[in-house]
């Protein structure tokens, strides 16, 4: 069984833009990663610094090597994005 990770992320002022930029260019990364199924980009209509990457997974464990794929420049430039520690779960379907 697949597993889902939803990640949150909150823009800084001003920003929400570069983030959505920088969350659109990772989805190719995440999508070329063993294990990865599917990856989704949302942007909030009501709140446009807000975001949520929808990801689904072979395995929990697969998304967690993934992490490497991107390289450390990305992750360096993406934390002045930031107005708070991205959130992230994983969820089970009950399907």
């Amino acid at each position: 069984m697949s597993v889902a990770r939803i990640g949150e992320f909150r823009a800084a002022d001003g920003k929400g833009d570069a983030l959505a930029d920088f969350l659109a260019s990772i989805r190719s990364i995440i999508l070329g990663s063993d294990g990865a199924i599917s990856c989704e980009v949302l942007r909030d209509r009501a709140d446009p610094g807000r975001f949520f990457v929808i990801e689904r997974w072979q395995t929990a464990e697969a998304h967690q090597a993934s992490i490497k794929n991107i390289p450390p420049e990305m992750f360096k430039t993406a934390m002045a994005l930031f107005a708070e520690a991205p959130k992230g779960s994983y969820f089970d379907s009950l399907a």
